[in-house]
């Protein structure tokens, strides 16, 4: 048996562009790495780590849970393994188990692609290709789903990056890091969740701790919630700030495909299992979006679903 073996996480695909660099994943497109000025923006991984909490995975072709794993969609049920079983939820897509397929290289860019297997719970023929691209202004990601089959494919996504907070911490002491970082999260409408994270319904932000639109302090912890109808700038883009106390300022967001955002502390998470920051997750629609239809994309048969999402650094 050779011992000339690859990483865990497949090939390494390097990029690099003035103040930023990134590596990117053969599994599952991962962003394993994205640093800027040599500081980590999200919390790193090594090559051959488990990939934890989803941390820099594209989440397709559906973010968050599906509840007890069904779905109808133009009439037909669906039926996904369950892989969150103390919820009894099917929990962020496919894409990230498998190996992708590299597309294109360069200094500054990645292209890999990564069609769906002909599985019985998603049985729709969308090849996916995505695209990491460095410049002065950051790191752009453009998603583009291709429906390749004869029937309309539902579709939603999320990247999920896990913000570095700066400390390097573990287990426990990680929330006290947290909550010395200021989110700032334009958004009007908190989604209610049950006891299996599965949303019931809405509610206004204004006068609780889900109010994060002048930006506050993460001592509010735990979150593992979703925001939607979300503030846009002129051009139809959303953001979202995550500033630390070393003076480093993380600006995540999307294209007006973008919906809401999911954020997780991850506290009570296992120490081994718990990565030293926040993720920030931006996505084109919240959980069991394939069951309520709530901001869902149908992909009709020969068309693409484009999304353009960005995380770029600055220092105060």
């Amino acid at each position: 048996m050779t011992k000339n073996l690859p990483p865990r996480t497949g090939q390494q695909y390097s990029i690099a562009y003035g103040d930023y660099a990134a590596v990117i994943t053969e599994l599952g497109a991962t962003l394993r790495k994205l640093t800027y000025q040599g500081r980590n923006v999200i919390v790193p991984l090594g090559p051959d780590d488990q990939v934890t909490c989803c941390h820099g995975q594209l989440l397709v072709p559906f973010p968050n849970r599906i509840e007890a794993g069904t779905y109808t969609f133009h009439g037909t049920t669906y039926t996904l393994p369950i892989d969150e079983h103390d919820r009894n939820t099917a929990i962020h897509g496919y894409g990230y188990r498998s190996y992708w397929r590299l597309e294109e290289l360069t200094e500054s860019s990645a292209t890999l692609s990564w069609r769906v297997p002909n599985m019985n719970g998603y049985p729709f023929d969308v090849i996916v290709t995505i695209t990491y691209t460095l410049d002065a202004d950051g790191l752009h990601v453009r998603v583009e789903a291709y429906n390749n089959g004869d029937k309309t494919a539902p579709w939603a996504l999320a990247i999920h990056p896990w913000l570095d907070n700066g400390f390097d911490g573990y287990g426990d002491e990680i929330d006290g890091h947290n909550a010395q970082c200021r989110l700032t999260l334009p958004a009007a409408t908190h989604v209610t969740v049950d006891g299996n994270l599965i949303p019931t319904g809405t509610e206004p932000v204004e006068g609780t701790k889900y109010d994060l639109n002048a930006g506050v302090l993460l001592t509010e912890q735990p979150f593992d919630d979703a925001w939607t109808d979300l503030e846009r700038a002129e051009d139809g883009t959303v953001t979202a700030v995550f500033e630390r106390p070393d003076g480093l300022t993380v600006h995540i967001g999307g294209d007006e495909t973008v919906t809401s955002y999911q954020v997780c502390t991850g506290t009570g998470f296992p120490a081994w299992q718990h990565p030293a920051g926040v993720a920030v997750e931006p996505q084109t629609a919240y959980a069991n979006a394939f069951n309520t239809g709530i901001d869902l994309i149908e992909i009709e048969p020969g068309a693409t679903s484009t999304t353009e999402l960005f995380i770029r650094a600055e220092v105060r």
